[in-house]
């Protein structure tokens, strides 16, 4: 068309073009999120991947080569198969996410764990040919891992819909805190496998007990019903009994009595069993989140269905002269005061009430999502807030992670308030004094 011509035919807008645009902005919204929930999925099972990957891989260089070796390349082979369709569902999504982004964080963040699953052959190489130490293939997977997680994260920070940022929550709660029994896992396997525990490696199982608490903590608060009662059954399994006993060797700072080396294997064991185990969490709410999408979806569709119908038989003209409708409200004594009056098109008063009634209707339904979402949306910005304040922590104190968290936990108890407070009041005075 000429643009000389659309300047002389304007599109006019209407109430009831953006009550439908409003409709089809939700439903393009969860069906990008039925799109993410497959990429949530592949990135969980890729982390759990190399979750074994990299315990199999500290056992490895730990032994001088003689244990894990099949096992490990095994689970490579794993990680390979997980890397691909991982891979698969974000060519999926990818034209959503860069040709009507979202977030330039979550974009970020999907480059950043691009670019460190790129140098996983080399990594992979170097532990083959023994020439990293334990920590430093523990610290390479691990930073890989947390790129992979905050992915998931920031896609929980675009979630529009209450239900489903609920979801995504727990699920990054869960996968924090399986990471931190992880990271726990490979901590107690270098003490019992050296027989002992420095102070620094007991602080630091001290630390990784404790984050994993507050991680599953907020996860039952958020997660579904069935999901939130799996994860009870498995903190009250026996096997709990037995990683808290053995977890008393690893947080007994100053206790250098020599363990059986005989106890790495057995808490390895047992460890990896946990994880496996709150994998199968992982899959449950992953199950209802992509249920709970299709669901909405499916609402979402049939209601915009309806609002289409209802419209266009609400714009048939009632009669040929094109009536003048009147919107009046009651004030708070309940009299009737004057209004708005506005040409109706051909829409008769009782029409255009019907139109007025919908858009008020779709206006208190956001506005109740809105206020629904807030607690789910204050709960990841207590955990970013968290993290930035021990970035600052380790910057200005030249401090490592746990000990920047140690600090921040410290301050808290110190000053009698919740972390999230003290860790806002850093960040707040770093902000200050820039």
């Amino acid at each position: 068309m000429d643009i000389s011509k659309r300047r002389h035919n304007p599109v006019q807008p209407s109430a009831e073009a953006y009550l439908i645009a409003s409709r089809r902005c939700e439903l393009m919204n969860l069906q990008y999120f039925l799109q993410m929930g497959r990429l949530v999925q592949s990135i969980s099972n890729l982390v759990h991947g190399l979750q074994r990957e990299r315990g199999a891989s500290s056992i490895f260089l730990g032994s001088g080569g003689e244990k894990f070796g099949l096992e490990r390349k095994t689970m490579v082979a794993e990680s390979e198969c997980l890397y691909i369709v991982f891979k698969r569902a974000l060519a999926e999504i990818h034209e959503e996410l860069t040709t009507h982004p979202v977030s330039s964080h979550l974009l970020a963040h999907i480059a950043s764990a691009l670019h460190g699953l790129e140098s996983l052959t080399a990594l992979r190489e170097r532990v083959k040919a023994r020439a990293l130490s334990v920590p430093e293939t523990t610290e390479s997977y691990s930073t890989l891992i947390q790129r992979l997680i905050t992915v998931v994260f920031e896609a929980a920070d675009t979630a529009v819909d209450p239900s489903l940022a609920r979801l995504l929550v727990a699920m990054v709660h869960l996968m924090k805190g399986k990471e931190f029994c992880g990271q726990e896992r490979a901590a107690g396997s270098v003490g019992f496998s050296t027989g002992r525990f420095a102070s620094a490696l007991s602080r630091r199982m001290t630390h990784l007990v404790e984050a994993q608490g507050r991680c599953f903590e907020v996860f039952v608060e958020f997660a579904d019903e069935q999901s939130g009662q799996l994860l009870k059954s498995l903190l009250a399994h026996e096997r709990e009994q037995e990683v808290e006993r053995l977890r008393r060797f690893g947080c007994a700072i100053g206790r250098y009595k020599p363990l059986d080396p005989e106890l790495a294997d057995h808490w390895f064991a047992l460890m990896s069993e946990r994880m496996d185990e709150l994998k199968k969490v992982e899959e449950s709410v992953e199950n209802s989140f992509h249920g709970r999408c299709a669901e909405r979806y499916a609402d979402a569709r049939s209601t915009l269905a309806h609002h289409e119908v209802l419209i266009a038989a609400l714009e048939q003209p009632e009669n040929s002269v094109p009536s003048m409708l009147v919107l009046c409200e009651p004030d708070n004594s309940g009299q009737i005061q004057s209004g708005e009056a506005w040409n109706s098109g051909g829409i008769g008063q009782q029409s255009g009430r019907s139109i007025f009634d919908l858009v008020q209707a779709q206006s208190r339904r956001l506005q109740q999502m809105s206020e629904d979402l807030q607690s789910a949306k204050d709960a990841l910005e207590e955990r970013k807030v968290q993290e930035k304040a021990v970035l600052l922590l380790m910057r200005h104190r030249k401090i490592n992670n746990d000990e920047a968290h140690r600090v921040l936990r410290k301050l808290a108890m110190d000053q009698g308030k919740k972390l999230p407070e003290v860790a806002r009041a850093l960040v707040s005075m770093a902000d200050v004094l820039k």
